[in-house]
């Protein structure tokens, strides 16, 4: 199974101009651990392109690429899986377009699209938004960290939350039931995506640890 605990979601606008291969290079030295290529405005044939250089990037590294949405991108690039949303293809016709060890994603903005996907089986859930965002405005409102923890408790599929999730909250995230934290501008935008990331897995790793002591 993937290790989600960071994983990184890619926006473009938010990068600063930065070479966005680079960006992730960083991002992945610092402690990443699995990345989302999300490209809403790409033509396909550049979208493949840019899907390309980052699989050639994360191959060596063991670290798996995700595709948002695109089926046929994910098929093109080779990459490890794709991120399906409530309004994207079904879990089952991607499960049936991709290769038997496609990683394959599905968000989850309630208790019950959380229990549908774990029904469906997903390889993993991403519960959005925990927190309000301005990196998506199509969103539900925030489930919070009650939300968070009454999906924890109905499902056993790993859960990756995002929504506004940065150093500052994301122990509280961890301990709320949390598998891994999917970071957007947290990373993407900051001075040093590698300081940004090696600062969330400080987090990720206190938070884990507390847990531990707890039991």
């Amino acid at each position: 199974m993937a290790d989600f605990s960071l994983y990184l979601v890619t926006d473009r606008s938010l990068a600063r101009g930065r070479a966005l291969v680079d960006l992730v290079r960083e991002a992945v030295a610092g402690g990443v651990t699995c990345v989302q290529l999300r490209e809403k405005q790409l033509d396909t044939r550049t979208f493949v392109a840019a899907a390309r250089e980052l699989r050639a990037a994360l191959r060596p590294l063991g670290i798996p690429l995700i595709i948002n949405d695109r089926v046929d991108v994910a098929r093109a690039a080779e990459a490890e899986g794709v991120h399906v949303g409530r309004h994207d293809m079904t879990l089952a016709d991607a499960r049936r377009l991709g290769p038997p060890s496609w990683i394959i994603g599905v968000s989850a903005e309630s208790a019950a699209d959380a229990v549908r996907a774990e029904r469906d089986g997903a390889d993993y859930i991403g519960v959005s938004p925990v927190f309000s965002t301005p990196t998506k405005t199509d969103t539900a409102p925030p489930l919070g960290l009650d939300g968070l923890r009454d999906i924890r408790a109905l499902v056993r599929t790993p859960l990756v939350a995002i929504g506004g999730i940065h150093a500052g909250n994301a122990r509280g995230v961890v301990r709320a039931g949390a598998d891994g934290l999917a970071v957007v501008s947290a990373i993407v935008a900051a001075d040093s995506p590698r300081a940004a990331a090696a600062e969330l897995r400080r987090e990720i790793d206190a938070a884990r640890a507390e847990t531990r002591r707890e039991r």
